[in-house]
């Protein structure tokens, strides 16, 4: 179903964003503006060395989303220095998780699951493989510097198919936005827009295959645990 006329869904052109129409003017194609999303996965993919990439609204949302996919019940143990929004990421998904002292530089496995939290870590042919469910970020300080967003490197089609219906509120979007079979789950609204895929695709063409260093490792973090102990979260998760 394509977009609805102004004042729904189409902005008059002084006030639109010019990712879209910098992406026309580059030669790429596409019908509806959603499929710009489609041509960035595919690209990001690409470049990652995985099947699949499904992009989200931010990383922390990316690693909520895949520890549902798993709907695991063991408690997942993660270093005590990263970024806060990793533990309350467990706790929101329903998990139990405790921490420990641990180095690592760009990417590490929240152990017990096989998420794996790299959003410190952009360069070619990126994806661990072994069935790694693997988080990126494209934060404004990171190597694609869409400025919000994130996304899951996967080689298991079923859990990119389950990640692209659970963040986009459980909709088909091949299916027409009437049709009874459209919603075909619960979802959430983690969705990343054209517009920020248009941003990440062309400054994803700019990068090159260049093997960058990690942007972050366990030395850029103080230990988070005064800080959730101070929120009680290390209580209320039965620290």
């Amino acid at each position: 179903m394509a977009y609805n006329p102004w004042p729904i869904g189409n902005v008059p052109e002084e006030f639109r964003r010019p990712e879209i129409a910098l992406l026309r003017e580059k030669g790429y194609r596409f019908q509806d503006p959603r499929d710009i999303v489609e041509l960035f996965e595919k690209s990001l993919a690409d470049y990652s060395g995985s099947k699949y990439a499904a992009v989200f609204d931010c990383a922390s949302n990316a690693i909520f989303l895949a520890l549902k996919y798993l709907n695991l019940k063991q408690e997942i143990i993660i270093p005590c220095r990263t970024y806060v929004s990793v533990p309350m990421q467990i706790f929101h998904a329903g998990y139990k998780f405790s921490v420990e002292e641990q180095e690592w530089s760009g990417i590490y496995q929240l152990k017990g699951t096989s998420v794996y939290d790299g959003a410190a870590r952009f360069r070619p042919n990126m994806y661990i493989g072994d069935g790694a469910i693997q988080a990126l970020s494209f934060q404004i300080k990171k190597r694609l510097p869409i400025g919000r967003g994130g996304a899951i490197l996967t080689n298991d089609k079923q859990v990119y198919e389950w990640l692209k219906l659970a963040s986009y509120d459980g909709r088909d979007l091949k299916s027409p936005y009437d049709s009874p079979n459209h919603v075909k789950s619960i979802g959430w609204h983690m969705y990343m827009t054209p517009e920020d895929a248009a941003r990440g695709l062309m400054i994803l063409e700019r990068l090159g295959k260049v093997d960058y260093a990690d942007v972050a490792s366990s030395s850029s973090y103080p230990c988070l645990v005064p800080w959730l102990t101070n929120i009680n979260l290390l209580k209320n998760n039965g620290e």
